[in-house]
């Protein structure tokens, strides 16, 4: 009778005044953290070329800036893991502080970059904050929540990120990259470096509001009351030893693996696809059709990312995953190969946008239900960040073809290395034979 009752309730009621306050901060972490990512997206380029010199090639800038991509996709895998380990072991809410000030503050700092290196040493250390800060929040939300509510509240935590991307890609039209002499004499990607510091105000409402959950104080205190018995909090060897855990991590490891590589080593060289479509252009007229057109490739990925959410919860993970990968291969090839003019982009890239972040609302749901509480947040951290280590050489491997084929004289080059590379969202499909269906399933325990 009492389950009946809940049933009947509308889930919001489940929620208290600090469900929503959580809510709120740690969607708020999270979507600043993507606005300084989009950030970097845009300004890698033209910060690239002022640091470099004005004398060297195109390719070399493009090059590089493959390069600052995979350094910030380590950084990022690195820090999934430090921060994944010290969220199981300290504390979800201090590892969202430390991470959340690491990711603004190197932002900030890489717009005082006055060499290639400087500016790839600051974006590692970005990196580091960035990987940190998704895993600590998206645990943090999953242990605090109503089990009712949890697939919904993780949805609409990625989904939200979106809003972060298209800020920062707003942000470029009206600061643009490339503008020499934007303020106080500086070129526009450092004035957008100093905005992305800005995030790290959220401490404050961290710290005075939030708390940690109640199933990790849980499970801190039994591994107090039987050390050296016990197992251990936050322990990769625990992680790989259980042959539930390690099957759900090699499941986890591939599904972010073909989103991250996708995306990353793909999907997010649109602004470089815009320049190569409208070379010859004025560089504000390329700058306002890339600032524009990933802004509306993030509307399409909000869509995509509640479209996912709304599947993953009322008909299930696996199928949800299926029509998301299946879509990012088919879409990816066919916005590489036919975007030609500025107006392409106002409606290829949403639809790009649409499949390829879809898969991300997907981990925000999926990954913290396939860990028990003790080992959730490195279990995260190894499935959304640590396959970025692999998933880094995407960006450079995409350049890598794309200089052999222009070696080889064939038309198009760069469009034809992202449709080789786009079959790497058929490793999401053959990993879901192995992933086992959680919905409707309470969090694992052991």
């Amino acid at each position: 009778m009492a389950e009946s009752t809940r049933l009947d309730t509308p889930w919001w009621r489940e929620l208290t005044r600090y469900h929503w306050m959580l809510l709120i901060i740690a969607t708020s972490s999270w979507l600043f953290d993507c606005m300084d990512q989009r950030i970097f997206a845009l300004s890698r380029e033209p910060a690239l070329r002022e640091v470099l010199g004005s004398d060297v090639a195109d390719s070399v800038v493009k090059s590089w800036a493959g390069w600052a991509t995979a350094v910030v996709m380590i950084s990022w895998a690195t820090g999934g893991i430090v921060f994944g380990m010290m969220s199981d072991r300290w504390g979800r809410v201090k590892t969202m502080v430390v991470a959340l000030l690491v990711y603004s503050v190197f932002t900030g700092l890489s717009g005082l970059s006055r060499s290639g290196y400087e500016f790839l040493v600051c974006r590692f250390l970005f990196g580091l904050g960035v990987g940190g800060l998704f895993g600590a929040a998206t645990t943090l939300v999953a242990e605090s929540v109503p089990a009712r509510v949890r697939p919904l509240a993780l949805g609409l935590l990625q989904t939200f990120s979106a809003c972060g991307n298209i800020i920062g890609s707003l942000l470029s039209t009206r600061i643009q990259p490339g503008q020499a002499d934007c303020l106080f004499g500086m070129t526009g990607w450092r004035i957008l470096s100093f905005v992305g510091v800005l995030p790290a105000v959220l401490v404050i409402p961290i710290v005075l509001v939030l708390r940690e959950p109640e199933p990790w104080k849980q499970a801190k205190r039994r591994a107090a009351e039987n050390k050296g018995r016990a197992k251990r909090l936050g322990s990769i060897p625990d992680l790989c030893r259980h042959p539930v855990w390690r099957r759900n991590l090699l499941v986890g490891v591939c599904l972010g693996l073909a989103g991250m590589a996708g995306l990353w080593g793909i999907g997010f060289f649109s602004p470089e696809l815009i320049s190569t479509a409208l070379e010859g252009q004025p560089q504000k007229v390329i700058d306002i059709v890339r600032g524009y057109g990933t802004a509306l490739q993030d509307v399409g990925s909000f869509l995509g990312m509640m479209t996912f959410t709304l599947v993953a919860t009322f008909v299930g993970r696996r199928l949800a995953f299926a029509g998301a990968f299946t879509l990012c291969l088919v879409t990816t090839i066919f916005v590489f190969n036919n975007l030609r003019i500025g107006s392409d982009a106002y409606w290829m890239l949403p639809m790009m946008g649409f499949a390829q972040l879809s898969v991300f609302g997907g981990y925000s749901i999926y990954f913290p239900e396939l860990f028990p509480t003790r080992l959730r947040g490195t279990g995260v951290g190894f499935c959304y960040n640590t396959v970025r280590y692999l998933a880094a050489g995407f960006p450079p491997m995409l350049m890598y073809l794309n200089q052999r084929l222009i070696h080889a004289e064939v038309n198009e080059p760069f469009r034809k290395a992202a449709t080789v590379l786009s079959f790497i969202f058929l490793l999401g499909l053959v990993a879901l034979i192995w992933a086992p269906e959680t919905k409707g399933h309470p969090l694992p325990e052991d």
